[in-house]
């Protein structure tokens, strides 16, 4: 099901735990919540508010909706201002704050570039360097202009994507509606974009898998969390292949190429997903002696890197690590 196209169950059955799981589709990805709750008619009440926010964000957030605000501001490139709302101003806050964060090294304006290496096209050459340094002249958020309640992109072919922090606020804005509805244990997946509350009712945790970034049929670890968020980044899921060399769909501001330097996975906790998401993107991109300089004077954020010649973690990683899976 979608979650915003979808009948509602009449009743999400616990497991021996108490869990009740519901699996769904949204913002393009296979994405699931599991929770704790006794009563049958607030674990629906749940379901249906959350589902119902993450399709209403979807449907105005998501650049490939063609009746979305963020298609409008982008189909208004170089052209007029477009009236936002408080929704649409706080997630363009949230862009600034990213740039800002990672000193412009992830843009919210990266949409140019984005399509230029669209990992789900089949490229038969890769893009020349006049249609890169084209796409990233026009990536910079610095230059979009904003006034209470507007915004407009100054140029011709600018573009906004929110695919950088999008999908980690819904993670932890789903997490907000479960504690309005009372619920203390959850596991919300959106794309593998994770956060935990509470425990799975056989730990006062739950166990979340570190995909290897080499052998991605499996794991090299676990985390035991608990009120935590888990992001991972990586070239080994979106990626196309050209000439037996793979490029994936995480981009380095600084040269308009796919991000190429040996680190084949990072995987961040910490206290919110939109935060953890952030920080995974960025050490990837910085790679690995600049990424773990950079997170580790992140207060309460853990990293775990891993390239050809092995993994390694901040300080108090291995201290959520559980039993290789």
């Amino acid at each position: 099901m979608s979650a915003h196209q979808q009948n509602q169950p009449m009743r999400i059955t616990p497991d021996s735990r108490g869990v009740r799981s519901i699996p769904f589709h949204a913002l393009g990805a296979p994405c699931g919540v599991q929770f704790r709750c006794d009563d049958d008619k607030r674990s629906l009440q749940f379901v249906a508010d959350a589902l119902g926010w993450l399709g209403h964000f979807e449907a105005k957030f998501s650049r490939f909706r063609a009746d979305s605000m963020v298609t409008r501001i982008n189909e208004a490139a170089g052209k007029q201002w477009v009236e936002v709302d408080p929704e649409m101003e706080q997630m363009l806050d949230i862009g600034d704050a990213m740039h800002r964060l990672t000193a412009g090294l992830l843009d919210p304006a990266m949409l140019p570039l984005l399509r230029v290496w669209d990992w789900k096209k089949v490229h038969a050459a890769l893009p020349d360097e006049e249609t890169i340094r084209e796409a990233l002249d026009l990536c910079n958020w610095s230059e979009v202009e904003r006034s209470p309640g507007k915004i407009r992109l100054p140029r011709k072919g600018m573009g906004l994507d929110f695919g950088g922090f999008g999908k980690e606020h819904a993670v932890d804005q789903i997490a907000s509606i479960a504690r309005q509805h009372g619920i203390e244990d959850l596991l919300v997946d959106l794309g593998r974009d994770i956060f935990a509350m509470g425990g799975n009712g056989l730990h006062p945790f739950w166990h979340v898998g570190i995909q290897d970034g080499i052998q991605t049929e499996r794991c090299i670890g676990g985390l035991a969390v608990s009120n935590y968020a888990v992001c991972a980044s990586g070239d080994y899921a979106r990626r196309f292949e050209h000439k037996g060399v793979r490029y994936g769909h995480i981009l380095d501001r600084r040269t308009g190429w796919p991000v190429c330097h040996g680190l084949r996975a990072v995987t961040v906790l910490a206290p919110t997903c939109l935060v953890a998401g952030i920080y995974s993107t960025c050490v990837f991109v910085l790679g690995r002696r600049e990424g773990m300089q950079f997170v580790q004077n992140a207060p309460g954020v853990e990293a775990c890197l891993q390239d050809e010649q092995g993994i390694s973690g901040t300080e108090h990683f291995s201290k959520h690590q559980v039993k290789a899976a």
